[in-house]
């Protein structure tokens, strides 16, 4: 009797703690998703025209421009995730002194774009593809250049092709699945491979669609221009084997670019040297002249 006891006690405790887990998965996805709506201040020192453009994902986007007298090409930036456009005005600054047009953007559900969830990109393609429009409505003889971090470039390839001339895609990670064990892993080491599924089966009821839509690297060779694939050495939520994997897999002129000692961070802010001269030189080459390029590199610190 005593030992029956023990095992029916045992058995609810694994039941409780098992029903506990889930509904905290569920509320971690939740938060995970949640939009990240914010007020978006313009810059004193940067001169952009405020806009609103319509998006296929259902979200009017907020957008600001930054013209170039003289310029050939207009750069597209697209921020990360539960960022906004505010959090690429360094870029912005470095690509505008360098000739070209400025077009930057809230993704939905972010800054002052409004959405009800964040999608890793699902919706966000869509949002890409109306900034890619605007860009070209604009400057209607201008070739575009697009740089997308993490999120932003994630939503890019998703939305590929483009119909762009050059991309840059910073620390984006080759698939959800990815994306998850990696962030899980480093957070709770082991566990992640009890928790990460426990995520991963959230996105069809809450965002009716499946991890296997959400691989960036299953249309890296749908770009259809020149790619350039940086990371950092150290990251870990888009760890150097998965930003190889995303590089073996683009077609050609590619180049990869490994910040050395950087982690999942601002690759400009670690290493403003080395974004200029890889990222920055990259895109002149492909926005302002003819010539393919195929390299890899890796930056010290």
């Amino acid at each position: 009797m005593a030992r029956r006891k023990l095992i029916r006690m045992a058995a609810a405790l694994v039941l409780a703690g098992g029903i506990l887990l889930a509904i905290s998965a569920w509320m971690v996805g939740g938060a995970l998703i949640a939009s990240s709506n914010r007020r978006v201040a313009l810059a004193p020192d940067f001169p952009v025209v405020e806009s609103m453009i319509d998006s296929e994902s259902g979200a009017n986007l907020a957008t600001w421009y930054a013209a170039q007298t003289d310029a050939e090409a207009t750069i597209i930036l697209l921020h990360g995730l539960r960022a906004n456009r505010e959090s690429m005005l360094d870029r912005a600054r470095l690509f505008w002194s360098a000739g070209y047009a400025i077009v930057m953007l809230d993704l939905q559900a972010h800054g002052e774009s409004l959405g009800d969830h964040i999608t890793l990109g699902h919706l966000e393609r869509h949002d890409v593809r109306a900034a890619v429009a605007y860009a070209k409505k604009l400057n209607p003889h201008h070739k575009i250049g697009v740089i997308g971090c993490s999120l932003g470039g994630a939503a890019a390839l998703l939305g590929s092709p483009l119909g762009v001339d050059a991309m840059v895609i910073e620390s984006v990670f080759p698939t959800v699945t990815d994306a998850v064990y990696d962030r899980v892993s480093a957070q709770v080491g082991p566990l992640s491979h009890l928790l990460s599924p426990l995520l991963l089966c959230q996105l069809r009821p809450r965002l009716g669609i499946s991890p296997a839509e959400l691989c960036p690297i299953n249309k890296i060779d749908e770009a259809e221009c020149p790619i350039l694939i940086a990371s950092g050495e150290l990251d870990q939520h888009t760890t150097l084997a998965e930003t190889n994997r995303m590089y073996e897999s683009a077609q050609s002129p590619k180049q990869l670019v490994i910040f050395g000692g950087a982690a999942h961070v601002d690759l400009l802010s670690h290493n403003p040297q080395t974004y200029e001269s890889e990222i920055v030189s990259f895109l002149n080459i492909h926005l302002r002249a003819n010539g393919p390029i195929e390299s890899s590199s890796l930056s010290g610190p």
